[in-house]
């Protein structure tokens, strides 16, 4: 990848974008996370419409200009950008027929060095039309080999979670399909990395690779099922980094640790025994004030 020009990231204004969502929209992001694969967990209301109850992370494909790295006036290598951490803080649980406006932001950039990556944040808002906010992200975009180009080398906040000494109090293994990476990019992500075997090697993997989000979307559905009774709409917030691919297929285990209201956890592709999201942060019933952003 050339090195990062930074100007023209910066100049760079990412699309507002005004979705109207219905209970469709929420069954097909549910089943792009995997939802119903595994015969040992009830998912009937994630996929069902009768009792539907959409996933708390379908925030992540709401009011978004879809993978927007890729439009050339950015000036990114994209195949060679690696999602590297996401977080999402909700204002209250979400609802299965939703109008919401989106707006995204870039945020602060590093640089790691000449040969070595460049990094940036971006930040998405969702509002209702009468302008209240339903939810807040941030997510970490890694740029591999574009350092050089004189920035600051940290980004600020970006301290890593120390993870719980001793064994992780619940785990819940949960499977992926096949098709599952397909199934995603229907609810926006059309990043070609994910389906087209020639893409994914310009970006140095054998085959195509599970969205980062779609495999956070299956932590989040492990976590609702441990930790809140299987109702999605306690879990108010999560956090994550994501430290390897999911290959479609692969079966992803969630360990987790509690205090309280907040948990910590991490996941596991089994068949590599490979970490795939570590310090991540999650919380329950802990919906963000909506006047001064503060978890209530």
């Amino acid at each position: 990848m050339p090195v990062l020009d930074v100007e023209r990231l910066r100049a760079y204004k990412v699309p507002e974008a005004h979705d109207l969502f219905d209970p469709r929209d929420a069954i097909l992001y549910a089943l792009g996370t995997g939802a119903g694969l595994s015969a040992d967990v009830d998912e009937l209301d994630f996929v069902f419409e009768r009792n539907l109850k959409p996933l708390p992370t379908m925030a992540f494909v709401m009011g978004t200009a879809g993978f927007w790295l890729m439009d050339p006036a950015v000036g990114l290598d994209w195949p060679r950008v690696l999602h590297g951490e996401q977080s999402l803080v909700l204002h209250r649980p979400l609802e299965a027929q939703e109008e919401l406006v989106g707006s995204t932001r870039i945020g602060e950039i590093a640089d790691k060095g000449p040969g070595k990556p460049a990094m940036f944040r971006a930040y998405r808002t969702l509002r209702e039309l009468g302008g209240a906010i339903v939810a807040e992200m941030s997510e970490l975009w890694i740029l591999r080999e574009a350092g050089g180009f004189g920035g600051d080398r940290n980004l600020p906040g970006s301290d890593r979670m120390v993870m719980p000494d001793g064994p992780p109090a619940f785990s819940l293994d949960l499977p992926t399909s096949r098709q599952q990476a397909l199934v995603y990019r229907l609810s926006g992500d059309r990043n070609p990395l994910h389906v087209s075997p020639e893409t994914a090697r310009l970006g140095g993997f054998d085959q195509p690779i599970l969205h980062g989000l779609s495999t956070l979307g299956l932590v989040a559905r492990a976590l609702i099922h441990l930790h809140c009774k299987g109702d999605p709409q306690r879990l108010s917030a999560i956090a994550a980094r994501f430290t390897a691919p999911v290959f479609p297929g692969e079966t992803v285990r969630t360990q987790s640790w509690r205090e309280g209201d907040r948990i910590v956890f991490r996941a596991i592709a089994l068949e590599r025994d490979t970490i795939v999201i570590d310090g991540g942060t999650a919380s329950i019933d802990r919906f963000a004030d909506q006047q001064t952003g503060e978890i209530a």
